[in-house]
């Protein structure tokens, strides 16, 4: 791979990157940002639907290739399917402003959407209308995170709504019970939907778990547990409070 310059359109100035400093230069791909933001996340995607050439750049704006030297140097390798996923997993994921409102509009509408769904007013038991918690969003001056999930933002996203609308979630607890063969895979899962109140590992290799969660992530809690097990769980809910 040789030092040396390559010419974009105007387009390719908004392309979006993954970058990595290593070494003190910079190493940079032109990816495909959904499923780089999934690869990045630990989704079982292929390196090929993540980058969209195969080249490592030193500055992919102005076209300028890494040097193969340096590459390999800090690398260990210049094969750049490798390398890439080297900058995409290690480095920062570069999107252009654009990309970033679009990711932070869809997350702001599938959490309205999941508080206007799960919701209620404490004094009237109804819900509350869309448009009071679009408003209480512009009001309370809500950032959504474009890289975290929904659920890991949701308790502090009602923290700041609650002292503007009052709100009330029923939340379960549910006792899980996940086969030795799953177990060790599904920890993360279970913690990224719930709050882990108490577990423990048992005899036979399996783990319970005893978690609280708001009632309406139940069911899609429910259908990734059976998606990864195939089925092969125990829950159970205790309670709805």
């Amino acid at each position: 791979m040789a030092q040396g310059q390559q010419t974009y359109g105007k387009e390719r100035f908004s392309i979006n990157l993954a970058r990595l400093k290593k070494g003190g230069q910079n190493f940079e791909v032109v990816i495909n940002s959904d499923n780089a933001i999934a690869f990045k996340q630990g989704k079982d995607i292929a390196i090929e639907d993540v980058i969209t050439n195969e080249k490592i750049f030193a500055d992919a704006k102005k076209g300028l290739l890494a040097s193969e030297k340096l590459v390999q140097q800090l690398f260990n390798t210049t094969d750049v399917k490798e390398v890439a996923k080297i900058i995409i997993k290690d480095g920062e994921i570069q999107l252009t402003a654009e990309y970033k409102q679009k990711l932070r509009e869809e997350k702001k509408k599938r959490i309205i959407n999941f508080i206007h769904a799960n919701g209620v007013d404490p004094k009237t038991g109804l819900p509350h209308p869309v448009t009071r918690i679009e408003n209480a969003f512009e009001e309370a001056k809500i950032h959504i995170d474009e890289f975290k999930s929904e659920e890991k933002q949701i308790d502090e996203i009602l923290k700041k709504l609650r002292v503007i609308l009052p709100i009330k979630f029923e939340i379960d607890e549910i006792e899980i019970k996940i086969p030795a063969s799953y177990a060790a895979k599904m920890y993360s899962v279970v913690k990224s939907f719930s709050k882990i109140i108490k577990d423990e590992w048992l005899n036979d290799g399996s783990w319970k778990c005893f978690v609280e969660m708001p009632a309406g992530l139940k069911q899609d809690f429910f259908d990734k547990l059976n998606s990864m097990t195939h089925g092969e769980i125990e829950t159970k809910i205790l309670k709805t409070k």
